[in-house]
């Protein structure tokens, strides 16, 4: 007995479109316009590139001089990073 193969799933449109960085978050992923699941990952390279996840709780971000001005505080949660980022695209 075969089974049927599922589809591939679509991506969701509004998750692939284009959002132009603002001036402090091109400061940290560069002036591009990216969809927002490619602003989510240059992030993530940067927290890990400059190693910036708090050693006691690494669901936890420690801002570096780039990242305070976009977070607005020393540390965030990575559930609140997302939030955080959105507000700097357009």
């Amino acid at each position: 007995m075969a089974t049927a193969a599922k589809p591939a799933r679509k991506p969701n449109a509004a998750f692939m479109k284009p959002l132009k960085p603002s001036a402090t978050l091109a400061a940290v992923i560069g002036a591009d316009p990216l969809p927002r699941t490619e602003v989510t990952k240059k992030i993530w390279e940067y927290i890990k590139a400059h190693d910036l996840q708090d050693p006691a709780n690494r669901r936890n971000i420690n801002a570096d001089d780039k990242l305070r001005p976009l977070f607005g505080k020393d540390q965030v949660s990575m559930f609140e990073l997302t939030k955080l980022v959105s507000q700097h695209l357009s």
